[in-house]
């Protein structure tokens, strides 16, 4: 199997990964930036949520294994003085078809301008938020008008982000074999004009929501850790990916309950 290491880059995170090279060289297991079958991600959940986006296109045949170097990450399941346990794990497996993999589903995201359709991809969620002044949009599901909405913004996340920035919006943790996605408010304004369910809905897979924001709204989007301002956004279609998942390699059970207690509770079973 090829492999590639994304890191932090703070010295413990470097630290390790030429620690692994080391490993990886010893072993005849060979580093292919490019297109490698199992990415390392040595950090916390932003350098995993990095090596998501730099393999976007090639989800189909990568998956992802973290070592966290900071707080407990969601997308980490080992710590670093398990590194080596962790290579000896991973040069155990020869082909990417010996992997035992988890496949979460991901955000789809259809921005439409006046020039096309352009299509992306959220580990954890997507927003929408309105830039000097509040966000002005329609929200429909299935095409179908559900709310007029007035606020900060919108969050549009995944199961697997349902632990992120939706927790922190009131939003329900969703285990991340559910194909589903999240839409939470972002502090909506209710009075005549505008009037918002007030709190989070999740939709299975197959049902879509539409976001319709004011003409020519100053508006910042982001994808996970990716922001960008548009100003030229006719409307934005969000659904669980038909066609992709997102594959981490499990080398040992850690089920995603017991990060949820971990995590937000301070539990930790021994």
């Amino acid at each position: 199997m090829k492999y590639n290491v994304i890191e932090r880059g703070d010295d413990i995170s470097k630290g390790l990964t030429e620690r692994f090279h080391t490993l990886a060289a010893k072993q005849g297991m060979p580093r292919d930036e490019e297109n490698p079958d199992i990415v390392l991600s040595i950090g916390g959940d932003g350098t995993m949520l990095q090596a998501f986006h730099k393999y976007a296109d090639k989800l189909d045949h990568i998956a992802f294994v973290g070592i966290h170097t900071g707080h407990l990450g969601f997308f980490a399941d080992w710590k670093p003085n398990e590194l080596d346990h962790l290579a000896s794990l991973m040069f155990s497996v020869t082909t990417p078809e010996e992997l035992h993999v988890v496949r979460y589903p991901v955000v789809e995201i259809e921005i439409t301008t006046d020039e096309g359709v352009e299509t992306h991809l959220a580990l954890n969620e997507f927003t929408i938020r309105g830039i000097e002044v509040s966000l002005v949009a329609r929200l429909d599901v299935n095409d179908e008008m559900f709310e007029m909405f007035r606020g900060d913004g919108i969050c549009i996340s995944s199961p697997a982000g349902s632990t992120a920035y939706n927790k922190s919006l009131g939003g329900a943790m969703v285990h991340p074999s559910l194909e589903a996605i999240q839409i939470a408010e972002i502090a909506s304004i209710n009075n005549r004009v505008y009037r918002t369910l007030g709190s989070s809905m999740i939709l299975p897979k197959h049902h879509h929501c539409d976001i319709y924001p004011k003409a020519q709204q100053n508006m910042l989007l982001s994808l996970d850790h990716k922001y960008m301002q548009r100003a030229d956004v006719v409307s934005i279609r969000c659904r669980v990916a038909s066609n992709v998942k997102v594959k981490f390699a499990r080398f040992r059970p850690f089920p995603f309950w017991n990060r949820v207690r971990e995590a937000f509770v301070g539990l930790e079973v021994k």
